[in-house]
């Protein structure tokens, strides 16, 4: 998991580079735009910086042994945190343009990496807490 984690983390940094020199160089500028689409962009663009970091740092942590039910919740925080990126690229995409403030990719980002978080945290043992 860890290599995936660090491959998906790897790529959703290089979109996050992307979006940002999109930004950069959009045709019309970005200060042309309405307030609400530029705040738009820029909260896509570094939710996709959160989701690339989080990744990131789980494909470099050591992951614990662990068996049971507290590898299969890690597990599921893992894939949790491996589809937020993909929300955030289609949040990026799509979100400034919908005429509304609706936020349909943003939200389940946000929700799978709360969740995903917090299957890490139920899945760790006790006594990893202690020095």
């Amino acid at each position: 998991m860890r290599r995936l984690h660090l491959l998906i983390g790897g790529c959703s940094f290089v979109a996050f580079v992307v979006s940002g020199a999109y930004m950069r160089w959009r045709v019309p500028p970005m200060t042309s735009l309405e307030e609400a689409t530029r705040l738009l962009y820029r909260s896509t663009h570094i939710y996709l910086l959160f989701a690339a970091l989080l990744n990131l740092l789980l494909g470099v942590c050591p992951e614990p042994t662990l068996q049971g039910w507290r590898l299969g919740i890690r597990r599921a925080g893992s894939l949790l945190l491996m589809v937020v990126p993909i929300f955030c690229i289609l949040a990026f995409l799509r979100e400034p343009s919908l005429t509304a403030l609706s936020r349909p990719y943003t939200m389940p980002a946000v929700v799978s990496s709360l969740v995903g978080v917090l299957c890490f945290v139920a899945s760790t043992r006790p006594a990893s807490f202690r020095s």
